[in-house]
């Protein structure tokens, strides 16, 4: 039963940002610009900021004739008609905020976008540029010397690296959370509706929808969860002071999205990774938690398995999965004055009832629910106590923490020193922790907005059922998390994670009906496509923390990695180290007067005369008497009263507050998804696609030998970089007689062949003199009396090519059944063969079928073309002279649509 809400669209996508001396006028639109809003911001005010939203929507020939009377109003001389009084400043995608430092405020617009990922319609935006413009006027403006450098400062934040956001989809909460709401009941929605009627924003914005009666259809739309909002501090001073399509929050972190085509069969599996804006800094300056449970280098990882060839919440198929790294939740650092590559972890303050910890998981509850499992990957066993002395902490913490807490929601604490593992050759680390993604998978479940399939249920796997999470008729939710972390939950972390990962994944395939077992193995195309994403999300989350991509990767632990990429390694880490010496400083207080976990003030010392940042993220050292929670009862009531499930997503009055609740007719673009995504009111191109664009299994990782198994599940052959595929013969003309037999033969090569040489796993042809094409058979230099050699080295079993191999001998009964078939295609084909007749060696008791058609000649192989009329002919004519170069003369009516078009879209 399809559901009764719909996300709300923001109808803010396209800013333009117009100037006079006296005010600026951000003018903005929906994407289809047929909705427009107008901000009105004050320039004449040295230091306050004045935004004014006059609540109107604009129709395109109202923002026109406003924008023309501004013009004329603004002009210094009414008759002077060349001069304009109203500038067009700069246009725009969406305002990041607004801050101030010593003199007048600024604004942050974005000025480019790129399209990353794409789920169920809603587009997923990466920022590529931004424009930050100075609102007060010159003539009022009083200068600083210091407003350039906190300028600098500020602007060392690269905006556009890694910052995503989106006009329809919460990029700040989980899928799970999203689809969610949108289940709400109905009696629910229709309460908040008559609530939100009565604190409207807009004038005349519910007109119309009282005799709409029950036909109307609910517009969600949800207050962010801010811990993973980055621009929360820039949108503050006018978050109540202006509409919520003005406000448009961004999340930092990681976003990619890749096709798995399954026999043509696209899903798309899309990883989101948001960093925590809370404690947030460089490696060595943030290390374990501040006093209110934010811990360093906190991000929460997503990943999205979705059925592309359905897009819609409501009918499609989606799945996903959550897991959280972090630092330890202890009050410790590490001084890097030392100039040390490993400086000493000293315990900065005593913990003795696990206060700082008890916070941090009291957050986990709250959201993920429970079981909430720490996989703890730092060092057990050291001649030289460094890592131990976190891990000897945090299991004090945890048991203590655990006292108080129910026996079925206690925290579930695995440590594995995977240093140990990885130096030992005995053990192999990825088995060892495919069995820790089992259990943990197996422990929290995953979300899948769909029910069991029937032969799930009809055949249940095993594994299946032993699968925990919390079933409700309309899927799966999970309930808890993961929380992996080494000491800089980095390298170990993201190897570990991917395992994690890859084992939900199968699951989730399972759920959606696309494979028969939930297990993958390495070397697929599915695996490899998995573990290029979670590399590339290591590397943008290590830049981002500890200042280099990874050191350590998936192949490195599956001893599988090139010869070459120990030098990398190297490099890497020598830039790591370059990067926390030299310049992790400057980015922290960059981060902190971005987030505004600083505020510069007149009279007090600057953020580089501050020798430490301590007390800027431990509030509790400026107040006289902290409060102080209980050392039991260390949990919100509310949030253990309803677990497993977490508390934000249970459907009670403080959760209630936090959405906004609308009915919207069923045709209104704000609801209408479909409009959004195809956009039927503007041109498209096919190379402009997103689709069509992004990595793809079948295109970027499987093999192009003729005859593959295009399975993306099938097990590929390790790539053997700088072997012959002819083993000791290499000479130029076995090369060109291999490429002559390849183009008359299909693969696969001989036995002989097979064992001296594998399939090509990046996917790609090499056709060098010195190297054979992957597409190549191989086979051997024979004489001319080896003939038959050579044609058995040619010439594939049956096996290979068809799957199954035919016995010499046929019983009757396949014989029967053979006949009966080869009649069926003489049935079928009985138009074709006229009034024959059929043979008479054809035995009689073959049933006869005879094509029934509503048309005289139609049949598989033949149909009547349709009758196009003539000035269809010329219009395709026309396009195919077009594509070649030869273009037709326009005629007027083409020449007054041109003038038109031109008129309305820039005078």
């Amino acid at each position: 039963m399809p559901t009764a809400a719909a996300p709300i669209i923001s109808s803010v996508q396209k800013l333009v940002l117009y100037e006079t001396r006296a005010r600026y006028f951000l003018v903005g639109s929906n994407h289809a610009e047929t909705k427009y809003r107008v901000l009105k911001i004050d320039r004449t005010e040295p230091k306050d900021l004045v935004v004014i939203d006059d609540r109107h929507v604009y129709t395109q020939q109202e923002v026109r004739e406003l924008l023309g009377r501004l013009d004329l109003g603004n002009r210094t001389k009414m008759s002077q008609k060349g001069s304009s009084g109203l500038f067009r400043a700069v246009s725009a995608f969406g305002v990041v905020g607004f801050v101030r430092f010593l003199e007048g405020y600024y604004i942050v617009l974005i000025t480019k976008r790129r399209k990353m990922a794409d789920i169920g319609g809603h587009a997923i935006y990466k920022i590529e540029d931004t424009s930050m413009i100075y609102i007060p006027n010159d003539s009022v403006r009083i200068s600083h010397p210091d407003e350039a450098r906190y300028l600098r400062i500020f602007q060392n934040v690269d905006l556009s690296s890694n910052f995503y956001f989106s006009y329809s989809y919460d990029l700040s909460h989980s899928l799970q959370y999203n689809l969610t709401v949108l289940r709400m009941p109905l009696e629910m929605l229709k309460s908040e509706t008559s609530k939100a009627c009565q604190e409207s924003f807009d004038i005349f914005e519910d007109e119309g929808l009282i005799t709409q009666g029950g036909s109307g259809v609910f517009g969600i739309s949800s207050e962010p969860y801010m811990k993973y909002v980055w621009n929360g501090e820039l949108l503050d001073i006018i978050k109540n002071t202006v509409h919520r399509d003005w406000l448009l929050y961004i999340i930092h972190g990681f976003c990619g999205q890749s096709k798995l085509l399954i026999y043509g069969r696209p899903v798309y599996v899309t990883l989101i990774a948001r960093r925590s804006s809370r404690f947030a800094g460089t490696r060595f300056l943030k290390r374990g938690a501040n006093c209110e449970g934010d811990v360093a280098n906190e991000v929460e990882t997503e990943q999205i398995l979705c059925d592309a060839s359905v897009m819609s919440f409501t009918a499609g198929s989606y799945s996903s999965y959550v897991q959280v790294r972090g630092s330890v939740p202890l009050f410790w650092s590490q001084d890097i004055s030392t100039m040390m590559p490993k400086p000493p972890i000293t315990l900065d303050q005593a913990d003795p009832f696990a206060h700082v910890a008890a916070l941090h998981f009291d957050q986990m509850l709250q959201r993920f629910g429970s079981p909430i499992i720490i996989l703890n990957l730092v060092k057990e066993r050291e001649k030289r106590k460094h890592e131990r002395i976190l891990s000897e902490e945090l299991v004090a913490a945890v048991t203590y923490l655990n006292q108080f807490l129910p026996p079925e929601h206690t925290i579930v604490y695995i440590p594995w020193d995977m240093a140990k593992y990885t130096k030992s050759k005995l053990c192999n680390v990825l088995d060892r922790l495919n069995v820790i993604a089992e259990s943990v998978v197996k422990k929290t479940g995953f979300f899948v907005n769909r029910p069991d399939s029937y032969c799930s249920i009809l055949r249940p796997d095993e594994k299946w059922n032993e699968l925990g999470g919390h079933v409700i008729p309309t899927g799966r939710l999970q309930t808890g998390i993961l929380r992996t972390n080494c000491v800089d939950c980095l390298d170990r972390t993201n190897t570990a994670q991917f395992m994690v990962g890859k084992c939900a994944l199968a699951y989730q395939l399972y759920s959606l009906g696309l494979i028969d077992k939930p297990n993958l193995q390495f070397d697929t195309d599915a695996v490899r496509l998995f573990e290029e994403l979670y590399e590339d999300h290591g590397d943008t989350l290590s830049l981002q923390y500890g200042g280099s991509q990874l050191v350590h990767r998936v192949k490195t632990y599956r001893k599988i990695a090139p010869w070459t990429q120990h030098s990398k390694d190297i490099m890497q880490t020598l830039s790591r180290y370059y990067s926390n010496a030299f310049s992790d400083a400057d980015r922290q207080d960059s981060i902190n007067l971005f987030l505004g976990v600083f505020h510069p003030t007149e009279g007090k010392p600057h953020l580089w005369e501050l020798p430490t940042d301590f007390y800027l993220h431990h509030k509790n050292t400026m107040s006289l008497l902290p409060p102080r929670r209980s050392y039991t009862y260390w949990w919100t009531p509310e949030v253990v009263k309803h677990l497993p499930l977490p508390y934000d997503e249970v459907i009670c009055a403080a959760n209630l507050k936090k959405l906004m609740v609308k009915k919207f007719h069923r045709w209104e673009e704000e609801i209408d998804i479909h409009n959004e995504f195809f956009r039927p009111y503007e041109l498209s191109s096919f190379d402009d696609t997103f689709c069509l664009a992004m990595t793809s299994s079948a295109r970027d990782f499987m093999p192009k030998t003729v005859g593959i198994d295009p399975s993306p599940f099938t097990v590929r052959k390790p790539d053997e970089t700088g072997k012959s595929v002819l083993g000791n013969k290499s000479t130029r003309e076995e090369a060109v007689l291999q490429r002559k037999t390849a183009a008359s033969a299909p693969p696969p090569p001989s036995e002989e062949a097979v064992s001296s040489s594998s399939e090509d796993d990046s996917g790609t042809d090499r056709e060098d003199e010195g190297s054979i094409s992957q597409r190549s058979t191989p086979v051997k230099m024979t004489d001319t009396g080896d003939s038959a050699k050579a044609t058995e080295n040619v010439v594939q079993p049956m096996k290979e090519v068809y799957g199954v191999s035919l016995s010499s001998s046929l019983s009757e009964e396949d014989h029967s059944i053979y006949a009966r078939f080869v009649q069926l295609g003489q049935s079928q084909h009985k138009q074709d063969r006229g009034n024959q007749q059929l043979c008479s060696r054809c035995s009689d008791g073959v049933i006869k079928l005879t094509p029934i058609s509503a048309f005289s000649q139609d049949n598989i192989y033949e149909v009547q073309p349709p009758r196009v009329d003539r000035k269809s002919t010329e219009i395709f004519q026309a396009h195919i002279q077009a594509s070649q170069g030869i273009m037709q003369p326009l005629g007027k009516e083409d020449t007054a649509m041109y003038r038109e078009y031109i008129r309305n879209r820039y005078l």
